[in-house]
């Protein structure tokens, strides 16, 4: 790229290698374009996954841009202009039909982007009518953002906060449980009076906040950032959620931490919080098959290992099966890993 800058390449050429590089970046990791889009009378639902029985993930168009572009986003696919690799649908009335179809499903996570970009009436339009809908089997609603760290007014306030807190209430109202899933990446993003102000606001509506964050180096690499983090949290009535693996997307290679660093960064912080803060779970991977703990790292019949376990599975029953990789001081992720004690092959492949 550099070369053809200083070439003065055509904007035809610039693109063309924009796009051999972005494609070199596994846009969309985890098999989400092949295997968590689902089909609704033959249709597919590009707007949506289902990786995971009991949650379907909602990409509203009006969300699909943020308070802040991480360059560790894993989610970058959503923001660079290229249609085919983007999620996104303004049709509320297909979700809602998928949902009445489908049972199993118990939580709703509107994601992105960050769905709370788009106003207060643009939000309605997609919350109100699950509401309306009554449709018994959904349990949770589920909002992920950034706001409460780059935008914290928008709870505070911005011209339409209290139509927005008015729509939490109204979750709550119809027995539902309203969470924000809450991206925090480190302490100093609590520390304004106006982040705790809009944590007050949202908890007073019966909304949960459930924070989570991906461990990333040169950031937050640091397990007493993780302490802090995560005591500051739950004073402020927080709930301490996920730490994840920085995912094999992107700029990893600048990011990334190897699972056995990650693994001491999380135990060393766990062990100084109080019960209040141990409600979150990590070092986790979000991978093909699921979401995948790091238990640790053991010798066991003279071979050190990693043990592991799914918090998650695109298999239900693989939820909670501990098993075993073999130690390495530098793997980062999942296809870093081969099974221990002599095995050909992991239990779920």
């Amino acid at each position: 790229m550099e070369t053809l800058l200083r070439n003065d390449a055509t904007e035809e050429e610039i693109q063309e290698e924009v796009r051999k590089i972005r494609m070199s970046m596994n846009p969309h990791p985890a098999g989400q374009l092949e295997k968590n889009v689902p089909e609704h009378e033959g249709k597919v639902l590009s707007g949506m996954q289902h990786k995971y029985d009991e949650t379907i993930l909602f990409f509203p168009a009006q969300g699909q841009t943020c308070h802040a572009f991480c360059t560790f986003c894993f989610r970058w696919a959503q923001f660079i202009g290229m249609d085919d690799l983007k999620f996104s649908s303004k049709d509320v009335d297909l979700l809602i039909a998928y949902l009445q179809e489908h049972p199993e499903v118990r939580d709703v996570l509107f994601t992105g982007g960050d769905p709370m970009t788009m106003s207060a009436g643009l939000l309605k339009k997609y919350i109100e009518p699950i509401l309306e809908a009554d449709i018994r089997s959904i349990e949770n609603i589920r909002i992920g953002t950034k706001s409460l760290s780059y935008w914290p007014y928008r709870f505070v306030s911005d011209k339409d906060n209290e139509d927005i807190l008015s729509l939490f209430s109204n979750v709550t109202d119809h027995q539902k449980n309203m969470a924000i899933m809450a991206h925090f990446n480190h302490h100093r993003e609590l520390t304004t009076d106006v982040v705790k102000k809009a944590i007050q606001n949202i908890r007073e509506t019966g909304t949960q906040i459930r924070t989570q964050s991906p461990l990333i180096a040169h950031i937050n690499d640091d397990p007493a950032i993780w302490e802090q983090m995560w005591r500051e949290q739950a004073r402020l009535g927080c709930i301490p959620y996920y730490m994840f693996m920085v995912r094999n997307t992107g700029a990893k290679h600048y990011f990334d931490v190897p699972m056995a660093r990650a693994w001491e960064i999380f135990q060393q912080a766990y062990q100084n919080v109080s019960g209040l803060a141990r409600t979150v779970r990590g070092p986790s991977m979000s991978t093909d098959p699921g979401k995948i703990k790091i238990l640790g790292v053991q010798e066991i019949k003279g071979e050190k290992v990693f043990m592991l376990e799914f918090l998650q599975g695109r298999e239900s029953n693989w939820v909670r099966r501990p098993f075993f990789a073999k130690y390495s001081p530098t793997a980062s992720w999942l296809t870093d890993l081969e099974p221990a004690f002599g095995k050909q092959k992991f239990f779920f492949e």
